[in-house]
């Protein structure tokens, strides 16, 4: 019997370590732009989960921002029905009116389609193929705008968005191994254009800040920036329990004690303001750091200021010992500003804590418009 090729194995080995847990019977969905990351993983997938008790199925997304993106969409489901993919559908998204810029749009509608596909099929868990060297990318990203711990911590390999577990298995492989792997198993991948276009800031990245980093400091670096983000991750995971607690003291009804808040180190702060915005009807995707900023400036930094502006129409202000926010009549459903600082609230943050009240606590650090793999499809 001829020797496995090393990279399908690796494939492999980070998938079965992947879906270890998921009940015995449940169906996973793949997530597959035909690229040669998420065509490696579906592969993969269509190999282990059997294996492993589980029933497998494909969603691929046709954004309909490319000539030919029905094609590629309708050639990626014949391929997983052939396949034995089963369910295998295409998932047709929109993109116009989404709030951010092209990429965020891009990822948001990607993600409503993904998830709901999902949702529909009652699938265990939802696998994307994002690879280390997406994750050193992101770290690259999120240092260039100053990010905290929780923009640093990059993409997590297993969370909830949207009611559903989202798992990348490949975090662990390089991209090169998971092209390999992509062509040992004779599959042919679909290279997306918006990978190699300088208009995104991931592009450039990856064409030609991370090879200047590899070539100064060598390879080593894309491994050690994706072992950041994983400690990161886990330090991030530990303020988000804390802020779990302190949101429950903090809380009285739909307003925050100011007192209780004060009392708080920033870290943890920040994370319950932001989640607390966030409930009070702030865009996540228009929240920033400079909103959150602002707020902390009622708690920590009181001169009597006035109110604060936030993404959706949402008002905050300071009132007899609380932080209450209201969105007025007539307000707008977007826009909005506030002072100092700059950056964005990481989009694609940890699952949401439930807390007392019904808070939801995200991470409450710096992000890129697009946490994700790739410029557009981000599925591989």
């Amino acid at each position: 019997m001829a020797a496995l090729p090393p990279a399908l194995a690796a494939v492999r080995v980070a998938v079965r370590r992947s879906l270890a847990g998921l009940p015995s019977g449940a169906l996973i969905l793949v997530a597959c732009s035909g690229g040669a990351d998420s065509l490696a993983l579906a592969a993969a997938a269509l190999f282990v989960a059997p294996r492993q008790g589980l029933r497998v199925g494909l969603v691929t997304v046709d954004h309909g921002l490319q000539d030919g993106s029905a094609q590629r969409a309708a050639g990626v489901l014949r391929w997983a029905s052939e396949a034995g993919f089963a369910p295998a559908e295409v998932a047709t998204v929109s993109v116009v009116g989404r709030p951010g810029g092209p990429e965020a749009a891009a990822r948001f509608a990607r993600y409503e389609g993904l998830t709901g596909a999902a949702a529909r099929h009652g699938a265990a868990a939802l696998l994307v193929g994002h690879t280390r060297d997406d994750q050193a990318e992101t770290v690259l990203l999120a240092l260039a705008r100053g990010a905290g711990p929780r923009g640093l911590a990059g993409m997590p390999a297993r969370r909830e968005r949207d009611g559903v577990l989202l798992l990348r298995p490949l975090l662990d492989v390089p991209r090169d191994q998971a092209r390999a792997a992509c062509l040992a198993a004779g599959l042919v991948p679909w290279d997306d254009p918006h990978n190699v276009d300088a208009t995104f800031a991931r592009s450039r990245v990856r064409a030609e800040a991370l090879p200047a980093l590899v070539a100064a400091l060598g390879p080593a670096v894309v491994a050690n920036l994706a072992r950041t983000a994983r400690l990161l991750g886990a330090d991030s995971a530990v303020l988000d329990e804390l802020a779990v607690v302190a949101a429950g003291a903090a809380a009285d009804g739909d307003d925050l004690r100011v007192g209780e808040l004060r009392r708080l180190p920033e870290a943890v702060r920040t994370r319950v303001l932001h989640a607390w915005a966030l409930r009070s009807g702030a865009v996540g995707g228009a929240l920033a750091m400079r909103h959150v900023g602002a707020i902390d400036a009622l708690v920590a930094r009181w001169r009597g200021q006035g109110p604060v502006q936030l993404p959706g129409g949402v008002v905050v202000s300071r009132r007899a010992g609380r932080l209450t926010a209201w969105r007025p009549a007539g307000a707008p459903g977007s826009g909005g500003s506030s002072s100092d600082g700059a950056g964005e609230i990481d989009d694609d943050a940890p699952a949401a804590l439930d807390l007392p009240g019904g808070l939801d606590v995200h991470g409450a650090a710096l992000s890129d418009h697009d946490p994700g793999a790739d410029s557009q499809s981000q599925l591989g």
